[in-house]
């Protein structure tokens, strides 16, 4: 095992969101392997066991540090990302130069004040950005793995994190934060590992996927196969991409990251860079103009099988299915205390299925509390500048150090 930190090449610093897509392609493949952030290596004799039955090893996982570790190791916090974040969380995207998608909430001075706290966030396995997933190449085979890399779970995803901290000697952290599917690993790690986390933040998340959820997931899936360039799963051994097909899934999942009244108030039915309609099956309207970009931005950034195996993974996620049924037996007993956070416009997961985790805690007689936040932006609100959802977390998780002695 070893622990690296792979250097940008040249070409990272070029590009960017309006740039050759090409390119970005290009720089995006080099960081499946070779990551510009931390790496940390697992060997042949240190498989991580997966819950579809596969043994896999070599691996690795790649991740972010910010901030410094205390010397008694107290003041660490896990962040775990949304289905097509990374871990990038609040420094500049090396693909696309971006700012870091958590960078309004995590940094010096903010909710998760880095001036403070040692921050970590790694990419999740099956993901595409440095951490083993269906682009890596197969040791066995010197090629992709393609759908030849076995079937992952959230649980797998926690499981290869608290394997990285392993690494790096940090036994508990001070809290685990995450949203969205992010949110999801944030209470399977709770039930996994509970003497492990000090304190719990799942924002936007929920204990299973609704059928509707799972309903969306399978059309972006299909969308993907059905592009002749997916080549059933072989694209990278022969040189094609399925881009429509991403890009066409990328377009649906969008449109339930918001609210019918955000897309109302930023788009309406305004037309796009025209007097009248075209009569045609042009980008008319500024909304389908919006989500054309957001398609075709995408795939260049985020490989396909990738999208097919994080997606699925979020699919089989049941917490309760894991303990007979029972959401509340997950949390029996449990030392850590949680807050739970949702938004009133977000209808992928609403409210009720926040309020769900909180009976359960609530049944096991766990310490929580719990947050509605008023926002029209929908899913995507804790991506977004959220002030009532910063000086939650803010004043969660400094009560949480000031309880645990962290200075």
């Amino acid at each position: 095992m070893t622990d690296t930190v792979s250097q940008p090449t040249p070409e990272s610093t070029s590009g960017g969101p309006d740039g050759d897509f090409e390119t970005l392609a290009a720089l995006a493949r080099v960081q499946v392997d070779t990551p510009s952030s931390h790496v940390m290596h697992f060997g042949e004799d240190e498989p991580i066991e997966m819950d579809c039955g596969a043994s896999l090893s070599p691996w690795q996982i790649a991740y972010q540090t910010y901030g410094t570790l205390a010397p008694d190791r107290k003041n660490a916090i896990l962040i775990c990302h949304a289905l097509t974040g990374d871990q990038h969380a609040c420094n500049v995207h090396p693909v696309t130069e971006k700012p870091g998608w958590w960078r309004l909430f995590v940094g010096p001075g903010k909710a998760i004040d880095t001036d403070r706290y040692f921050v970590i966030c790694a990419n999740v396995l099956g993901g595409c950005m440095g951490t083993t997933g269906p682009a890596s190449v197969n040791p066995a085979t010197g090629k992709p793995y393609g759908v030849d890399f076995p079937l992952v779970t959230i649980r797998d995803m926690v499981r290869s994190q608290a394997m990285l901290l392993d690494k790096l000697g940090i036994d508990d952290l001070l809290c685990v934060v995450g949203g969205s599917m992010g949110g999801m690993q944030v209470l399977e790690w709770a039930a996994l590992y509970p003497e492990r986390v000090f304190s719990a933040m799942p924002i936007a998340a929920a204990t299973r996927h609704s059928a509707q959820n799972i309903a969306f997931h399978e059309v972006g899936r299909q969308a993907v196969m059905a592009d002749p360039g997916w080549a059933s799963g072989r694209y990278l051994e022969r040189g094609t991409r399925p881009r429509k097909g991403l890009a066409v899934a990328r377009m649906a999942a969008h449109v339930t990251y918001l609210s019918e009244g955000a897309l109302h108030q930023k788009f309406g039915r305004k037309l796009q860079s025209r007097a009248a309609p075209t009569f045609s099956f042009d980008a008319d309207f500024q909304i389908e103009s919006y989500l054309r970009y957001q398609g075709s931005t995408f795939v260049e950034r985020f490989d396909a099988n990738s999208y097919l195996y994080v997606t699925r993974a979020m699919d089989y996620f049941d917490l309760a299915a894991e303990y007979d049924g029972k959401l509340a037996r997950a949390f029996r007993g449990t030392p850590t205390r949680f807050c739970v956070m949702s938004f009133t416009s977000d209808w992928l997961f609403p409210t009720k299925d926040s309020r769900a985790i909180v009976r359960a805690l609530n049944a096991a007689a766990a310490s929580v509390s719990f947050v509605e936040i008023e926002s029209d932006k929908g899913h995507d609100a804790f991506l977004l500048d959220e002030p009532d959802m910063f000086s939650a977390a803010k004043g969660f998780i400094d009560a949480a150090a000031r309880d645990r002695g962290v200075a």
